[in-house]
Order: structure tokens, then sequence, then C-alpha cells
């Protein structure tokens, strides 16, 4: 089971707004109808809140949970809407940031490819046309 315990994060190091992106090239789970495994790429970005907020002090996630905390899921049966927006859900409710944009891209199969995005916030433009 998607474990967000796996999670960490820390405070946002820079007063300037960032964004930040994180690609994960080697993601899996299960097809919960067939059980066969689905490959994916997980693309990540956010702005994180600034550090002289509330939030700021869990500003940024650690990659090395973030790698544990996608690693979870490779055993679960799980259709790929559910996957991003699970990972939108535990992502936003780790680090509040001020938008965060989750985009799943699956490897075929059976001649479909598939992408599913979720946002949390207002995701600027030059970010969602990608």
């Amino acid at each position: 089971m998607p474990d967000p315990l796996l999670l960490e994060a820390f405070p946002t190091p820079a007063r300037e707004p960032l964004v930040i992106e994180h690609v994960a090239e080697e993601f899996t789970s299960l097809c919960p109808k067939t059980g066969h495994p689905d490959y994916g790429t997980i693309t990540l970005r956010y702005r994180p809140a600034p550090p002289d907020t509330a939030a700021g002090q869990r500003g940024c996630v650690e990659l090395k949970s973030l790698k544990l905390y996608y690693q979870s899921f490779r055993n679960e049966g799980i259709f790929y809407e559910a996957v991003t927006d699970r990972i939108r859900a535990d992502l936003t409710a780790l680090m509040s940031p001020v938008w965060l944009q989750v985009i799943t891209n699956w490897r075929g199969r059976g001649g479909i490819r598939s992408a599913v995005r979720a946002e949390f916030g207002s995701v600027p433009d030059e970010f969602r046309a990608r």
C-alpha cells in the first residue's frame, strides 16, 4: 500500500521563489484488472511555500523519501488516475506548496499510451502547456 509516512520534508532554503521539478523515470505499479505491471514516468513540479510562512518549515520534499514513497506503489493494484491523484494529495498534505503539478506518463499497452495530470493551486500557464 502506498505509504505517505515515508515522505519527509525540509524547510524551503531560499527566500526568492523557486520552481522545483523532479522526474522519476522508473515508476511501477500494477494494473488492478490484470495484475500486469504498469511502467511510467512521474514529473513533479511545485513552488514551495516561502521560508517565512508556517508551511515553509516543511516546504520541500526530500528526494530519498520521495523515491521510497514511489517504490511503495510497486505492488499496488491501482489505476493511473488514482496513482496521480494520490501522489498529488500526499505531497500537498506534506509540503503545503503554493502550487503543485503531478504528470504521469504511462508506457503503452494495447496500442494506448496515457498521460494523467493533477494539480493543486494556480499552476502558471507555462507549466500547463507541457
